[in-house]
């Protein structure tokens, strides 16, 4: 049985778990019965009466409908329509769509929608297809997805007062990824919020040949429990998690369908006003592609970079309290769907917020690219030898929890880096800094690798070291080989998971590579070796993005 086969079960058990438990923090976490591929009707009543318990509450300014609309096919999409009480057909209101979240039922929406109706909007709410009351089966945002998105606004216009030239998409996660393929698809869409998604779907999940086991456990348990997933997913996540490397060409393809980096040239041509929001330490979908993805867009653009895990920036918003994201993305609709002329496009278009800061407090940049002043190189010396599939003690923590812990205590994963055993983990440190190092942006690790088998899988970590010798990470990021020559030396150049980190003066930066982390899927045989060399006419080097 091979690594990657053996971590499948614990890992898909743990994040089925955590699945329910993040279900419950929303109060619509499914009895056990549950477990079935389609949700029970108790399930589907949870949702319908969650909703309507809203509907009761919400003040006579706003209606709310509960309607089925037909997707794509003829699929039927549960769907919420949230306006004015006093509209009708003789003045046009703009519109928003907000396709729901993975495995979440329409109430996920109804506080920001009530926000919204309240300003002047008519808002459509509505189940992705294969989850709780929709039909069809999971698509993973696939084609017919997109499709079902463009059916939406279809609808809307020719069943309320939405103004068909001013329409918007918005949402946390899956909406957000379906948000920003539907700018690309249907040029009627002229602004999207996007909190939470991603741009490259093969990064996220898939980056680097490594499979990120516990985001992709923790979508398949969810979508299991509250949904219908498709043939071709089950197939995908068979594929996925048993590392058949034959069909790697075909997880590729599938996920860069779901991308919009692969539609980039449409979404610019429909021109649509894209503000992207994401956190550091999104275990998710990591913060990568979205900057990335931002540099190349030419329409209107933000982007909103902070800490935390997936979604938690968004959560309180969802809640119906106060969240500066939420009020963010109101305001980007406003001006981009109402022409109020209320500055967030008059902003620096990139806004960072450090992993160490108190508060609120944003950075601007005109772009992704400026955001470091400059780049600090800490050369790697020497030769580090380690063993294989033991995990040292250095890792990245627990998909969902340890973003949220740095963002609301500010622990992120801690190891011990004197204790860390030189057996299984190499490890360099720079001296203590006289000064704060302000870390923006990406880091970069080149060094050369050999290795006795021909597969194997490094993770490599950057910390933050105080005088105690407590490592607080910094960030990390995997990365596998397949098919290498034994004993044969290789260059490997890996581009960490972006951030923002303020590191004290007086602290050292130390890097750590092992073998084993909980977040993925590891590839190493039993009894390998890596070895970690700097050879003079290729030194290896950590690049270090600096702010001044």
């Amino acid at each position: 049985m091979t690594p990657a086969r053996k971590a499948l079960r614990p890992m898909t058990a743990a994040a089925v778990s955590v699945a329910v438990l993040a279900g419950a923090a929303f109060g619509l976490a499914p009895s056990v019965q549950a477990a079935a591929p389609a949700p029970t009707t108790a399930t589907a009543t949870t949702a319908t009466t969650a909703t309507a318990a809203f509907a009761e509450s919400t003040a006579s300014s706003v209606s709310i409908r509960f309607v089925d609309i037909p997707g794509d096919g003829g699929v039927k999409l549960a769907a919420n329509v949230v306006a004015p009480a006093d509209a009708d057909a003789s003045r046009r209101l703009p519109l928003v769509v907000l396709p729901t979240s993975w495995s979440l039922p329409q109430v996920e929406y109804l506080a920001q929608a009530k926000k919204l109706a309240e300003a002047g909007y008519v808002v459509l709410t509505y189940n992705t297809r294969g989850f709780w009351q929709s039909g069809g089966k999971i698509e993973t945002a696939g084609p017919p997805d997109i499709a079902d998105a463009s059916k939406v606004i279809d609808w809307a216009l020719a069943n309320t007062p939405a103004d068909p030239g001013h329409i918007g998409m918005a949402g946390v996660s899956y909406g957000a990824g379906i948000s920003l393929l539907a700018a690309g698809a249907d040029p009627r869409i002229k602004a999207v919020v996007a909190m939470s998604g991603w741009a490259d779907l093969v990064a996220s999940i898939y980056g680097n040949r490594t499979q990120h086991s516990q985001a992709a456990g923790l979508l398949a348990g969810a979508g299991a429990l509250t949904g219908r997933p498709s043939e071709e997913f089950q197939q995908i996540l068979d594929d996925f998690f048993s590392s058949n490397l034959a069909k790697e060409k075909d997880l590729i393809a599938w996920g860069k369908k779901r991308s919009a980096t692969t539609y980039l040239d449409r979404i610019n041509a429909n021109g649509a006003a894209i503000m992207l929001g994401n956190s550091w330490g999104d275990s998710i979908f990591p913060p990568n592609s979205y900057a990335d993805f931002f540099d190349k867009l030419t329409g209107p653009k933000r982007l909103e970079l902070r800490p935390g895990d997936h979604a938690t920036a968004e959560l309180t918003g969802l809640l119906g309290l106060p969240n500066t994201t939420w009020s963010h993305a109101r305001q980007w609709l406003d001006r981009y769907l109402k022409g109020e002329r209320n500055g967030i496009d008059t902003q620096a278009p990139v806004q960072l917020m450090s992993r160490t800061a108190r508060g609120d407090d944003y950075e601007g940049y005109p772009s992704w690219s400026a955001v470091p002043s400059g780049q600090r190189r800490i050369p790697l010396a020497g030769t580090e030898k380690i063993t294989a599939n033991h995990d040292s003690g250095a890792n990245a923590g627990t998909v969902l929890l340890s973003g949220a812990l740095d963002q609301f205590l500010k622990v992120p994963p801690l190891a011990s880096i004197p204790l860390l055993p030189r057996s299984h983990a190499a490890v360099w440190q720079t001296g203590a800094s006289a000064r704060e190092q302000r870390v923006r942006g990406t880091v970069k690790l080149h060094t050369t690798v050999t290795s006795d088998r021909s597969d194997g899988t490094a993770v490599a970590y950057l910390y933050d070291v105080g005088p105690l010798g407590v490592g607080k990470l910094i960030t990390n990021a995997p990365v596998t080989f397949h098919d290498r020559t034994p004993g044969t030396p290789f260059g490997v150049d890996l581009e960490l998971f972006s951030t923002a980190y303020d590191v004290p003066a007086g602290h050292r930066l130390a890097l750590v590579v092992d073998t084993v982390d909980p977040l993925y899927i590891e590839h190493n045989p039993d009894g390998a070796h890596l070895t970690f060399s700097s050879p003079a006419a290729d030194p290896s080097y950590l690049t270090v993005p600096v702010r001044d």
